[in-house]
């Protein structure tokens, strides 16, 4: 096996010291030196370059049953990261491989190699495997072919659309033959990147005024899809803008993330009768068997450039949680990375 000839002895990381109510603050949280270990037999030693914060990092620092563990009072937290192998003793990972993994939210992470995945910076920049090519782009791709089961000629809408998420789903509706793709945002800035760089029919800002009211001029023939990233009143809008057999993909609901009482569901469910729609929550985790697929034709769409993404980049893990509570706080334009 190969050795860096000097490795670093400590490095900084992100701790959980105590499960926020209602939005996170910055004394929940800790940023320490610790201790960084050589790798033992079938482990690598990364230095990661690229951090991923995302809005569902929220739900893990509660205690409540979930579908991923809650992360641990006083351990490192977890997420996407890519970064450079410094140091090997796994079979086929060599020290100047670059690898994606989930261990993110410190400088170093000492990874097992069937937990890393190679990845080659000369198809596509190193944040992209965060973004547009990683966990966000599959989650777009697969809510909206698989689990919205999206056909060629359907009207979609969808929420949160100028972020990592939304923006990837309406290009790849676009892509795919829509008939219309409309997209909501929280400010006129990013309305006009929706339809001027990204391709959307229609765009609005939802905190001009109702979305039910705004959706109808944007959408006037209803939606057949609704990609559901927001909750509450897009929610709500959305079923009563759902065509005969619509159907919903439940995303996230960023909208109750740091509420502390429980949200109010939509007062219109019973119209999901009379269009026999159908609403279904997913996780992407269930659809990586999609992933070699996925990376075929999204990344054939980003190197022709008909697939377009941003990033927000925050310099700095000094600076991980302030990205991510701009995350929570819609700061960021397509995915917010943390370069380190």
């Amino acid at each position: 096996m190969t050795d860096s000839p000097v490795l670093p002895t400590s490095g900084r990381e992100w701790h959980l010291l105590s499960r926020p109510v209602g939005w996170p603050k910055p004394e929940d949280f800790a940023l320490v030196e610790a201790e960084v270990p050589a790798p033992g037999e079938g482990q690598v030693l990364v230095r990661n370059e690229y951090l991923s914060v995302d809005p569902y990092m929220r739900g893990r620092m509660s205690a409540a049953k979930s579908y991923v563990a809650p992360f641990e009072l006083g351990k490192v937290m977890q997420g996407g990261a890519v970064g450079e192998v410094i140091a090997s003793e796994a079979e086929g990972i060599a020290v100047g491989d670059h690898v994606l993994h989930f261990f993110g939210w410190r400088e170093y992470a000492v990874v097992a190699a069937k937990n890393a995945v190679k990845v080659d910076p000369e198809v596509a920049p190193l944040s992209a495997y965060l973004g547009v090519l990683g966990m966000t782009g599959l989650t777009a791709y697969a809510g909206l072919l698989r689990t919205a089961s999206f056909k060629e000629g359907d009207s979609v809408f969808v929420s949160g659309a100028a972020g990592a998420v939304g923006s990837q789903v309406g290009q790849i509706a676009k892509l795919k033959g829509a008939s219309r793709v409309v997209g909501s945002a929280g400010s006129d800035e990013k309305v006009k990147l929706l339809v001027e760089e990204y391709g959307f029919d229609a765009a609005f800002n939802y905190k001009n005024g109702p979305v039910s009211e705004q959706l109808r001029a944007a959408a006037p023939d209803g939606v057949d899809v609704y990609f559901d990233n927001v909750g509450g009143e897009h929610l709500e809008a959305a079923i009563g803008a759902l065509n005969e057999g619509g159907r919903i993909a439940v995303c996230g609901m960023i909208s109750v993330y740091n509420d502390t009482e429980p949200a109010p569901g939509p007062r219109n469910l019973a119209r999901l009768i009379q269009t026999r729609g159908r609403i279904e929550g997913f996780l992407v985790g269930d659809h990586y068997d999609l992933q070699p697929q996925f990376v075929q034709e999204v990344g054939g769409w980003v190197r022709s450039g008909e697939l377009k993404y941003r990033e927000t980049v925050v310099e700095g893990i000094e600076n991980n949680l302030e990205a991510f509570l701009g995350v929570l706080r819609g700061d960021n334009t397509g995915k917010m990375i943390v370069k380190l």
